[in-house]
């Protein structure tokens, strides 16, 4: 892989498009996250419930992601694109000028999915344009629009402790309408026909089992990644009685490894292969995670976040390098599907931190929880290895890091 190769490979517009798209939306998909140290104050909710809070976007994210997904494959990504940051408006301004209690916030929440589902139609706009050689940097590229959460987590408690926390919804507006016109300027469909996906498209593929692997490799890499970014600023206020802004900019920390890895993770996927990438990736995160559950000092918690958010960064990236050489005439398909999973493994983590700090009084239990389920991912990681190598294509397995050595290589042939 060359990087002159590359820029000759696809379209650049669009490969930036996706990015801004992703971007802005992830912004708004985990707002309230760092909003929820002010929102929980003023509402007077318990850490279960600024759980539940943050974790309801996800949720939406993953319900949206089909419906999407499904338009983008019978109008293309680039409409698709317009219409759900056209969409996104409506929350914003829900958010600014009439949402005031918990339970509008939770359906407030719900709607903002509709920025989640943005990997349902960004990532497929990027994609088509690269071949497989090229999918993780360009995927990874696409994806590290989740860098939108950088924006969230340091612009957000500031704009709320100057000019109140409602009106942070009215300004995320104006990014929003920004990048719709840049997306409307820049992005093209890529050539060729869409063949649109029927329902027994969608039963056929779910009836593959690497797809439900998929799915749980990505809701503990994504679902980890966007769980904790929408979670932390609550974390270490509560846990380290740090102030609002502090925590946000200590979350900035963190999820800026997370994002700005997920291309280097990509990259290094496509010249090491995806999977393994995702065997160290996970190994690491299961003892990062471990780390903060013992509750170390505030500095020490930090380094354990930032080099555990770093990998599932990276992680993420991994994962969609292998997607396409397992299902290269199904990207958008599987998408779709595992982004939805992601999602899911989002919704569950703010959920399971706050639940359990609520329970037994301490965030530690929480902690490790999420490390010992991505301990049994990397199990699972471990285990598919060999079915994987005896099921797929040579070149496949080669470029997913399956295969390598000269001496594995001349036996797969040989097999084949």
């Amino acid at each position: 892989m060359s990087l002159r190769g590359f820029r000759k490979a696809g379209h650049a517009p669009t490969l930036l498009s996706a990015f801004l798209y992703f971007d802005v939306s992830f912004m708004v998909w985990v707002m309230l996250g760092p909003l929820g140290p002010f929102i929980g104050e003023a509402m007077k909710l318990t850490t279960s419930q600024k759980g539940m809070l943050t974790a309801v976007p996800l949720l939406g994210g993953s319900f949206f992601r089909p419906i999407l997904g499904f338009m983008t494959e019978r109008i293309g990504g680039r409409k698709t694109g317009m219409i759900g940051l056209g969409l996104t408006l409506i929350p914003l301004l829900l958010g600014w000028q009439f949402a005031d209690s918990y339970g509008q916030f939770l359906a407030l929440g719900l709607l903002l999915g509709v920025a989640g589902a943005s990997f349902a139609a960004a990532l497929p706009l990027a994609s088509a344009w690269y071949p497989p050689e090229y999918q993780g940097l360009a995927m990874g590229i696409a994806g590290a629009g989740n860098s939108g959460t950088l924006v969230a987590t340091l612009f957000a408690p500031r704009l709320a402790t100057h000019f109140g926390w409602h009106a942070v919804f009215g300004f995320a507006m104006i990014p929003v309408m920004a990048v719709w016109t840049l997306f409307a300027l820049l992005a093209r469909n890529a050539p060729g026909k869409i063949k649109p996906k029927t329902w027994s498209d969608y039963a056929s593929v779910l009836r593959i089992p690497d797809t439900g692997w998929f799915c749980l490799l990505y809701s503990l890499t994504f679902g980890g990644f966007v769980g904790l970014a929408s979670f932390l600023t609550i974390f270490f206020r509560d846990q380290y009685h740090l102030t609002k802004v502090q925590s946000g900019d200590l979350t900035t920390i963190v999820v800026l490894f997370g994002s700005f890895l997920r291309p280097i993770g990509g990259m290094l996927s496509d010249r090491l292969g995806g999977y393994r990438m995702l065997l160290v990736m996970l190994a690491g995160v299961t003892l990062c995670l471990a780390g903060v559950g013992t509750l170390p000092g505030v500095s020490l918690a930090l380094v354990f976040l930032v080099v555990g958010m770093g990998m599932l960064g990276m992680g993420n990236g991994a994962v969609f390098q292998l997607v396409p050489q397992r299902f290269p005439d199904r990207v958008g398909l599987l998408t779709g599907l595992v982004g939805a999973a992601g999602g899911l493994g989002g919704f569950m983590l703010p959920n399971v931190l706050g639940q359990l700090k609520d329970r037994t009084g301490s965030f530690g239990t929480g902690f490790f929880v999420c490390s010992v389920a991505v301990a049994l991912g990397f199990g699972a990681l471990v285990y598919l290895g060999p079915v994987w190598r005896r099921q797929w294509n040579l070149d496949a397995a080669v470029r997913a890091g399956l295969l390598g050595g000269s001496g594995e290589l001349e036996g797969a042939e040989r097999a084949a």
